[in-house]
């Protein structure tokens, strides 16, 4: 009796993410031919879901040597430490999650792909702390610039209370997991899966908000950034990543349960049953999704109303037109 490899399941929906690039101008990116040597590209990734898991499917599906790159892939805690990586000369491309899209915004970088739509993010409280309302005067552990952070803030705002109303504790996410399970702090914005942590040690925990609350009005997009200088001097190399990225995506989109289980095999010290909460607290789109969004305005949208947020919270002096930020026609190219 034969049995199929463990890429064979992947590898048909490869083929079908092809298919679906074609539409979309695939046929006409660069290949690998001519000097047969790759271009090294530098990449910078988190290790979650949504952070590792178009990099996973490149790998495991070898989209690289495919579109003529040699990828050297550099795991980062959180995306602002991308962006200054980006700044230095040290990455060519980074992750970021929503929290971080004002750093592109205020011309630290580029975002060349969106790459999901987080539902992740929660305001958990301790037991007995039933409504938005009941923070006053409480102990919030947020780890700044974040998705959580911001889910906070909107949270606070909603319930009509302002930060001078709650006491704020800047922590990192590993932290918010500890303080909020030895009951060190009274209530945290943060994401699953880490929440699914959380609850072995207070699992009546509760969950004042979630981003689903606030949506469509706020949309909390993932995306790809790249340096300034390669957007403006290397289009080659954009093109070539876009390759990989928007295959990766369609991969992604057409079977997340088996993107899971190459994710983990990639992360090695993440199990799939981790992983899964987060992916389906996510929406994934395709690549030709995602190309209509950026051609009809919809993702000009969801980063404008992030840029009014980031303003009313002191991020960004002023609401930043994504245009200047985001080519949203290379993206589809």
């Amino acid at each position: 009796m034969s049995v199929l490899p463990r890429r064979s399941v992947l590898a048909g929906l490869a083929g079908i993410g092809a298919a679906a690039l074609a539409g979309c101008g695939a046929a006409e990116q660069d290949a690998p031919g001519g000097t047969g040597v790759a271009e090294r590209v530098r990449i910078g990734y988190i290790a979650d879901f949504t952070g590792a898991s178009l990099m996973a499917i490149a790998n495991d599906q070898d989209l690289w040597a495919k579109n003529g790159l040699r990828p050297e892939l550099s795991v980062f805690t959180n995306g602002p430490l991308q962006v200054q990586a980006l700044g230095a000369g040290d990455l060519d491309f980074g992750y970021v999650g929503p929290g971080a899209m004002w750093l592109p915004a205020s011309g630290k970088a580029r975002v060349v792909a969106i790459n999901s739509l987080g539902f992740a993010d929660r305001v958990i409280a301790q037991p007995g702390i039933a409504e938005a309302e009941d923070l006053a005067g409480k102990r919030i552990g947020v780890p700044e610039g974040t998705s959580g952070d911001m889910l906070v803030r909107l949270t606070l705002q909603a319930a009509g209370l302002t930060e001078d109303d709650v006491e704020r504790v800047t922590m990192d996410a590993a932290t918010v997991v500890t303080a909020f399970s030895s009951g060190k702090i009274d209530a945290a914005g943060i994401w699953y899966p880490l929440i699914d942590t959380i609850k072995k040690r207070v699992p009546d925990l509760v969950e004042l908000a979630k981003n689903d609350d606030y949506y469509p009005a706020v949309s909390f997009p993932s995306a790809y950034l790249a340096r300034n200088e390669v957007v403006t001097g290397e289009a080659p190399l954009v093109r070539k990543m876009l390759a990989v990225l928007r295959e990766a995506t369609d991969i992604r989109a057409l079977g997340v349960p088996e993107a899971i289980e190459v994710t983990s095999r990639f992360l090695r010290t993440v199990s799939a049953e981790q992983l899964r909460t987060e992916a389906y607290s996510a929406r994934f789109l395709t690549s030709a999704e995602l190309a209509a969004k950026s051609a009809d305005g919809t993702v000009n949208g969801w980063l404008t109303e992030l840029n009014e947020l980031f303003q009313q919270i002191g991020k960004l002096k002023k609401v930043t037109d994504p245009a200047t930020y985001y080519d949203g026609a290379a993206y589809a190219a």
